[in-house]
């Protein structure tokens, strides 16, 4: 059965990431297998020094690597701030190995050339943004990028209160509309917003399944 690993940073990944997105995608993909990894000091060690450490990194690239030797024909993280050491995998494993908002930035380079990056968690800005640019180039194509990062609703969606964050974020998303033609939303938390500011709006759930699916497709046919 092909296999689809995820590796996780935070510890209620249930209630961002498999509830909303994966689940429905596994029952709907009912041939594939999911298998998942999760070590929350990823992310807390990654957010006291401003970015995915050298230790933070080694830690990153044993779990791409047990997911392989787990059986995994392909593997996703779910955590944008981790690009940096998933990019630095992708030579390490003989199967493809994805960060979740990759398929995201592919899309949204070709959707404006104003986008507008708006994160929650300090050190998922300048992972999206080095993504943004690194597809731009790739695509040929000029683009700027304006970047807000909103503490308080990350603080509230850790405290519970999914409403105080909904509401603060589409604040956010109101003034940021403004300024930009896209909007991108740089993690995974935030991919559950609904709401629509008068612009396009891009966000990493439902994007970096179907990237996964699609990439259990392709090495299917190889």
């Amino acid at each position: 059965m092909p296999t689809l690993a995820l590796i996780h940073t935070v510890d209620w990944y249930g209630q961002s990431v498999l509830e909303p997105f994966g689940k429905p995608w596994l029952a709907a993909n009912p041939d594939v297998k999911a298998i998942n990894i999760m070590d929350d000091s990823l992310l807390t060690e990654s957010l006291a020094h401003g970015g995915p450490t050298p230790r933070v990194i080694k830690r990153m690239l044993f779990y791409i690597l047990a997911a392989e030797a787990a059986g995994a024909d392909v593997i996703m993280c779910s955590c944008t701030t981790m690009g940096v050491a998933t990019e630095r995998a992708k030579g390490l494993v003989d199967v493809p190995v994805f960060n979740i908002d990759e398929p995201m930035a592919r899309d949204a380079v070709r959707a404006g050339r104003r986008l507008g990056v708006l994160a929650t968690v300090p050190t998922s800005a300048p992972a999206t943004r080095r993504l943004l640019e690194k597809e731009a180039r790739a695509a040929g194509q000029e683009i700027e990028i304006q970047t807000v990062i909103e503490e308080p609703p990350f603080r509230a969606l850790l405290s519970g209160d999914r409403a105080a964050h909904d509401k603060l974020v589409h604040a956010a998303m109101d003034q940021l509309a403004k300024q930009v033609d896209v909007i991108v939303l740089g993690q995974i938390s935030l991919a559950q917003i609904r709401h629509n500011p008068g612009v396009p709006v891009l966000e990493v759930g439902h994007s970096g399944f179907a990237e996964a699916r699609r990439l259990l497709d392709r090495d299917s046919r190889r």
